[in-house]
């Protein structure tokens, strides 16, 4: 991936602490940019969630502190991008990519 992917940012948004004075909940956001290929969806890959004119993303697992979920959004250069649906190949029951389907 980081000899011919490009810089992608992902963009996790969780709950944080809530407030009881104001009765609101803070986000918390946190970003990770590593490096990832793009490229178009395969025509095998299409099927009730994934669409033919989304993207997939193919990411190391090692360069990733956390697994990507739906909730995340990607960015590619200035483009965000939602996530929906994440594969996970593993070998001896560890992560070493995530091809990850993603729609603007």
């Amino acid at each position: 991936m980081a000899k011919f992917g490009g810089e992608v940012t992902f963009r996790r948004v969780t709950t944080g602490a809530y407030n009881p004075t104001t009765g609101v909940a803070t986000p918390s956001v946190s970003s990770s940019t590593v490096r990832g290929v793009l490229e178009d969806v395969r025509e095998r890959e299409v099927n009730d969630l994934v669409k033919g004119t989304d993207k997939k993303l193919t990411v190391a697992a090692a360069d990733l502190a956390f697994e990507p979920a739906v909730s995340d959004q990607v960015t590619v250069s200035t483009r965000v991008m939602q996530i929906i649906q994440v594969n996970k190949i593993e070998q001896d029951n560890t992560a070493i990519v995530f091809e990850i389907f993603l729609r603007e």
